[in-house]
């Protein structure tokens, strides 16, 4: 009993020792950090700067103090974190400084690459390879795509924005788009805009489209003298096989838009969406004469009152109107849009 109860004794006297030894070791330390941090502070002035030392004692203080981020003061801890880290790049750099891989290739198989790659133009990478193997020079392809000829340069082009700003005036594009009736039948609207107002130039309208009835579209879009030098289309057969070469002998040379690419035609599909969102969508088609009055009414106020983006908010051919006298509202296609005026 009185041995147990003096081993219980011991056990808390060591145990205090111990609590109190720890709890000056860790003051002695924080003075310890807070002085250093007080010296760099004097040493530097407005601006504090450590050096490789501090930043080296700060690292070894993070590796073997518990709670060192409670005695920073001038620095975050996640500034101390990056210190290793960088210590850490800069320490493997220093230990891989050994040359690694393979040997470079001699300048006489660097010659050879390119005199082959130049030489032989249908050559690939791999078709390289299995030649100098045969010479028996093992290089890997990367060593070879490094070394092989190549065509010098070509002089800068224009780009496609400036080819078709400079040739805008002289293109025009051409689509059909379909429209459905109130008795289910389908009508193919055909037109023809211009690029570089975005003028509606022609339209027509029918159920059963045909070569030669698009051909006769064409003749009246151009006539008076005004046709373009390029006509871009999509690669619809209702065009026929012989139209590009009939319009070339107008003086049109017929541009196809690629497959499946209709931004190639872009300013026509425009259109298309266009025709639809402002009119069509809105409304339902009678007949043939019925479409033809509603799209004579909107390609009237689209080319003379509908403003564009692209235009700076004019319209393709904009009316010359007065600036002063008081404004008047014109119902269009029913009062789906109006065209403001002012009365002379």
């Amino acid at each position: 009993m009185i041995v147990a109860m003096l081993l219980e004794c011991f056990v808390l006297l060591i145990g205090t020792l111990r609590a109190t030894m720890q709890r000056h070791r860790a003051l002695v330390v924080e003075n310890l950090l807070l002085r250093h941090q007080l010296m760099v502070l004097a040493r530097s002035g407005q601006s504090v700067k450590f050096r490789l030392s501090d930043k080296l004692l700060w690292l070894a203080v993070r590796r073997v103090v518990r709670d060192w981020s409670r005695h920073l003061v001038l620095v975050q801890p996640a500034t101390v974190v990056r210190w290793h880290r960088r210590g850490w790049k800069l320490f493997w750099h220093w230990k891989s400084r050994a040359p690694l891989g393979r040997p470079r290739l001699s300048q006489e198989v660097r010659d050879l690459i390119s005199a082959m790659s130049r030489d032989n133009g249908l050559w690939g990478t791999e078709r390289i390879r299995g030649e100098l193997l045969s010479l028996g020079i093992i290089v890997s392809n990367r060593s070879i795509r490094r070394y092989r000829w190549r065509e010098p340069a070509r002089a800068p082009s224009q780009t496609w924005r400036t080819f078709l700003t400079n040739h805008r005036p002289q293109i025009w594009a051409t689509d059909l788009l379909t429209v459905h009736t109130l008795t289910f039948r389908t009508l193919y609207v055909l037109f023809f805009i211009a690029h570089d107002r975005r003028t509606l130039l022609h339209f027509n309208v029918t159920s059963h489209p045909t070569a030669a009835w698009v051909w006769r579209q064409l003749v009246e879009a151009t006539a008076w003298g005004r046709r373009p030098r390029y006509l871009i289309r999509d690669r619809d057969r209702v065009f026929g096989g012989d139209f590009a070469a009939r319009a070339k002998g107008f003086g049109i040379e017929t541009l196809l838009s690629p497959v499946r690419a209709p931004s190639a035609n872009a300013i026509a599909e425009r259109m298309v969406r266009t025709f639809r969102n402002d009119c069509l969508d809105h409304l339902i088609v009678m007949n043939e004469q019925h479409l033809v009055a509603l799209l004579k009414e909107y390609t009237d106020y689209y080319n003379t009152h509908r403003p564009h983006r692209s235009l700076d908010l004019q319209a393709p051919v904009p009316d010359q109107l007065p600036r002063a006298g008081p404004i008047r509202a014109r119902s269009i296609l029913g009062g789906l849009h109006h065209a403001y005026e002012r009365a002379a």
